[in-house]
């Protein structure tokens, strides 16, 4: 799939991929970038908070908590395995 989604749109045990990031989300773009959410970063989404926030995904051998606003700022693209 090659269509871009927000972060959030993916289900629990989804792979997908960092495409880019919501422009006028600028502040939340450094802390993402930060955290190791680059383009090209795969991540597995590992379960979302009972009232949907936040969300938990694997990344890079760690597992990263993301607020609602930090993950509505990440644009993905799912990965079908």
């Amino acid at each position: 799939m090659n269509n871009k989604k927000n972060l959030r749109d993916l289900a629990v045990g989804s792979t997908g991929r960092v495409v880019g990031y919501e422009k006028t989300a600028r502040s939340y773009k450094g802390k993402l970038l930060a955290m190791g959410l680059t383009p090209g970063t795969e991540f597995t989404v590992t379960r979302y908070a009972p009232l949907g926030d936040p969300v938990e995904i694997q990344v890079r051998d760690f597992k990263l908590s993301l607020r609602k606003d930090e993950a509505n700022a990440l644009f993905v693209e799912e990965i079908s395995k």
